[in-house]
C-alpha cells in the first residue's frame, strides 16, 4: 500500500467510525432503546429506526458494490426506507444496531485492505475509495438527524457524551 493510499486509508476509517471531527457512531446509537428507537414526532418524517434501517439498506448496498459487485438499484428510493416505525422487540433492536456496526467495521477492514483508486467495473467511473466515502458520508448525514432526534426528545447526550454537550 502506498503512502497516499495509506493516508487516504486512514482517513476513511477514521470517517466511518464517526472519529473525525463528528461523534462515534457507536456512541450516539448504543443507548438507544427500541421506544425511543420507535419514537416520532409529527414534524419528523421518520423515527431512528427508520434512519437506521434505511442506513443499513445503503450501506449494505455499497458494501457489496465495494467488493466489485452490482446488486439490483431499487425501482423507487423508498423501497430503502421501511413502513413500520420501530422494531418490534428490544432484542430485533439490538440486532439492528449490532448488524449496522458490523458493516461499518466491513467498510473499515476493506480500507485498510485494498488500493482505494481501483476502479470498479461493475461501476464505470467509480473507485473503491469513492464508494467507502459514500458510506461515510451518508451515514454521517443521517446521524446527524438522529443526533436532532434525541435532542427533541430530550435524549442526548448520550452516557458517553456528545458535542457539544
Amino acid at each position: 500500500m502506498d503512502q497516499s493510499n495509506k493516508a487516504f486509508s486512514q482517513a476513511l476509517v477514521k470517517s466511518l467510525r464517526g472519529e473525525r471531527g463528528h461523534l462515534p457512531i457507536k456512541n450516539a446509537l448504543s443507548d438507544i432503546d427500541m421506544a425511543l428507537a420507535g419514537k416520532r414526532r409529527e414534524e419528523l418524517p421518520y423515527s431512528i429506526y427508520q434512519l437506521v434501517k434505511h442506513m443499513t439498506y445503503w450501506q449494505d448496498f455499497l458494501l457489496l458494490s465495494a467488493q466489485g459487485k452490482k446488486p439490483a438499484l431499487p425501482a423507487h428510493v423508498k423501497e430503502s426506507w421501511p413502513e413500520e416505525e420501530g422494531p418490534a422487540s428490544e432484542e430485533e433492536w439490538r440486532q439492528i444496531i449490532q448488524y449496522f456496526l458490523q458493516g461499518i467495521e466491513q467498510a473499515c477492514t476493506i480500507a485498510q485492505t485494498v488500493q482505494l483508486g481501483t476502479t470498479l467495473e461493475e461501476w464505470p467511473g467509480e473507485t473503491t475509495g469513492g464508494v467507502l466515502r459514500n458510506i461515510a458520508s451518508h451515514n454521517s448525514y443521517h446521524l446527524g438527524e438522529i443526533v436532532l432526534i434525541r435532542r427533541l426528545f430530550s435524549a442526548w447526550p448520550p452516557p458517553t457524551g456528545g458535542y457539544p454537550v
